[in-house]
């Protein structure tokens, strides 16, 4: 039976909402029952694995679909509706009257997702799975290949009225790519992995590539002649005609970059992704069954639903609620709680010829938006007073929100606005249905944990080692609450973040942080990824980052002041939730890393935070020149390490961001690892 709402009740939701859940057809292609080696859940028992594709239409002229940008030039059937397919992954009891209730929609990360790979090992999933929650993944992301162990959506192309193609300005960078190269595929995206749009004409002329020797430097235009839209890996320039490939008549210098900006064609209709969220997930939540009639699996059984999406899909989260998507057709609340991770933009998706798999790089969209909870009137940018929050609170739809980010996103994706705005001069409140969390000294997304004096291999591109200081352990606990918020009113722990008010918050340098200075580290001067005001053209809608852009690359009218978190005498990072390793630490947890060589040498070294141990022992100390005390005169002993593991532990179990298990699993770590170790040990 559902344990928090009765069936009656759930049937009255049903029937009201039928009707509306815009899911016209469910397939269910794979079925796997049971799931996960047949794994017994504790007391929900055994799980199955529900794969298949949702089928859909939006009607255009609904004000809820009217705000996905050129919904009104797609094609529409003879009803008049927009269509669109998406693949769906549903993990539940495979006996239902052990679910609890609770549906969690994890958003696809780029289409990556673990439930949607693998039905063999429930990994992290275990946690839900216990507590007999549902869990839900889909396609949103229209600009995805699809294959194996993706979810992905197939959204229409937006014509003119005439039906000829519709055009728009791209911008494709080019950077590091190996020596004798002549050949170079049109990518871009987090690691260059997408595809990019494709041009309308392969005249040469009717576009413009340029090189320059850094960042800030002379921007030189290379001849039209002098390069082609083709493939020059099999033959000599101009090579053979490709409309995803560049090729130079003499080989690309690694040492430049390459910038081209070209008309493409033929935008797809991307911020269709919201509107197939929302739909199927109200399906699942409210609808008996679709138009044909297939039941659906989980009708009458969801009493409470929750997304939670990471970095990409954390952002989705954010403009999904800016845009209005959490209500759905029949005017319900879709999801009644969400957390945005380590997502501190929005999600640059709703715009002709958006690049969604984009990771705040230079010119790239994102934080040009609202980015607040609470309305904040952005004078600096002269924009309208706005916040996330606007649309849901006029249709009473919010969810309870639990935002979590850490030290990465401040110096990697911009975080400062969302706290201090764009004039970083006064806290933003949060309203009363946010918690805002934030982890001191990690990476994104937290390091691998555990407790070693050794310090790990540097990440690749990077010079230094990588920073293995967690937030899973804290995100499972979080997650606990965040689900007991929505679903028994247990009030949440109080938000713990850095604020100005408390003067912890500075400028991103050496002598604002008063960070140590350690031979051979790098300062963290100048490694901060600016927040630029960007001039895209006048048909862009910068307030829910939509509509269109005319003006590529965009102008920079501006940089915007970015504060970051401040440190003690060690470099590290004093407020918020702290995890055990950071409570007692082997080293400075910095959020940020250098790149090691390259075009972009000594730049800030994407998603990647750093770690700088600390000596053994004094005397190696004071060999070296480190001006942090070595873990010997910290700790005197291995036992007195563990000793501060403990307290750490206890008290995070206390405040409710540890649950009981992972400290003794912390715990046992500490004891068994070669801090300050001896052979008795």
């Amino acid at each position: 039976m559902n344990r928090f709402l009765p069936a009656s009740l759930a049937a009255l939701f049903l029937c009201a909402v039928a009707a509306q859940a815009r899911i016209t057809r469910i397939v269910i292609e794979q079925r796997e029952s049971p799931a996960y080696r047949g794994h017994e859940f504790g007391e929900a028992g055994r799980y199955e694995w529900l794969r298949g594709h949702a089928f859909g239409e939006l009607d255009p002229k609904d004000p809820l679909n009217a705000i996905i940008t050129d919904i009104a030039l797609a094609p529409k059937n003879a009803r008049g509706m927009v269509e669109y397919s998406a693949t769906f992954t549903l993990a539940k009891p495979v006996d239902l009257s052990k679910a609890s209730g609770v549906l969690l929609y994890d958003v696809a990360n780029r289409g990556r997702i673990t439930l949607a790979a693998s039905s063999v090992d429930a990994g992290g999933l275990a946690d839900l799975f216990v507590r007999g929650h549902m869990v839900l993944s889909s396609g949103w992301q229209g600009d995805l290949t699809p294959h194996d162990g993706i979810e992905t959506i197939s959204v229409p192309v937006a014509r003119n009225a005439d039906g000829s193609s519709i055009t728009g300005p791209v911008l494709v960078r080019f950077a590091d790519m190996p020596r004798n190269t002549r050949t170079l595929p049109m990518m871009r995206g987090e690691g260059s992995a997408f595809r990019a749009p494709e041009p309308a004409s392969l005249d040469t002329s009717k576009a413009t590539l340029t090189r320059r020797a850094s960042e800030g430097t002379a921007v030189i235009p290379i001849r039209s002649t002098d390069w082609a839209f083709a493939d020059c890996s099999q033959k000599a320039f101009p090579g053979v005609a490709d409309s995803g490939k560049i090729c130079a008549k003499d080989a690309f210098d690694p040492g430049l970059l390459y910038e081209l900006v070209y008309t493409a064609k033929d935008p797809l209709v991307l911020g269709i992704g919201f509107a197939a969220t929302r739909d199927l997930n109200a399906f699942f939540r409210y609808a008996p069954r679709d138009e044909g009639g297939a039941q659906n699996p989980v009708a009458d059984k969801i009493s409470f639903a929750l997304a939670r999406g990471t970095s990409q899909s954390g952002n989705f989260l954010r403009s999904y609620t800016n845009l209005g998507f959490n209500q759905d057709e029949a005017g319900h609340r879709v999801w009644d709680g969400i957390n945005p991770n380590i997502a501190v933009r929005q999600l640059a998706m709703n715009f002709r010829f958006a690049s969604v798999g984009g990771a705040a790089s230079l010119y790239e969209p994102g934080s040009d938006g609202v980015l607040w909870w609470s309305d904040y009137k952005d004078d600096v940018r002269h924009r309208p007073e706005g916040g996330l929050l606007d649309r849901c609170r006029a249709s009473d739809t919010c969810p309870k929100i639990f935002e979590t980010f850490g030290s990465l996103e401040f110096w990697a994706l911009r975080a400062s606005p969302n706290l201090v705005g764009t004039a970083a001069d006064h806290d933003i409140p949060i309203p009363a249905n946010v918690r805002r969390y934030y982890f001191p000294g990690v990476t994104h997304g937290g390091g691998r944990g555990g407790f070693s004096a050794t310090a790990p291999a540097a990440p690749a591109a990077c010079e230094l080692p990588a920073n293995p200081n967690p937030s899973s352990d804290t995100m499972r606990a979080l997650t606990v609450a965040l689900i007991d918020w929505v679903a028994k009113g247990t009030p949440p722990p109080p938000s713990q973040y850095p604020r100005l008010d408390r003067a912890e918050l500075t400028l991103p340098t050496q002598a604002a942080l008063g960070s140590p200075l350690i031979p051979g580290v790098p300062l963290p001067d100048g490694l901060i990824n600016p927040l630029y005001d960007y001039d895209f053209g006048r048909g862009f809608r910068y307030n829910d980052v939509s509509g269109a852009i005319s003006l590529e690359p965009p102008v920079i009218k501006q940089v915007l002041p970015s504060l970051v978190v401040k440190v003690d005498a060690d470099g590290n990072e004093t407020t918020g939730v702290a995890s055990t390793l950071h409570q007692a630490p082997l080293g400075t947890y910095l959020g940020w890393n250098v790149i090691a060589q390259g075009f972009f040498k000594g730049r800030e070294c994407g998603l990647n935070g750093a770690f700088i141990p600390f000596a053994k022992t004094k005397a190696q100390r004071l060999a070296s020149g480190d001006p942090r005390p070595s873990l010997e005169e910290r700790y005197g002993s291995h036992d007195g390490y563990v000793a501060v593991v403990k307290r750490a532990t206890e008290r995070l179990v206390r405040d409710r961001f540890l649950l009981p298990a992972d400290a003794a699993r912390l715990l046992a770590e500490a004891q068994a690892s070669d801090v300050l170790s001896t052979p008795s040990n």
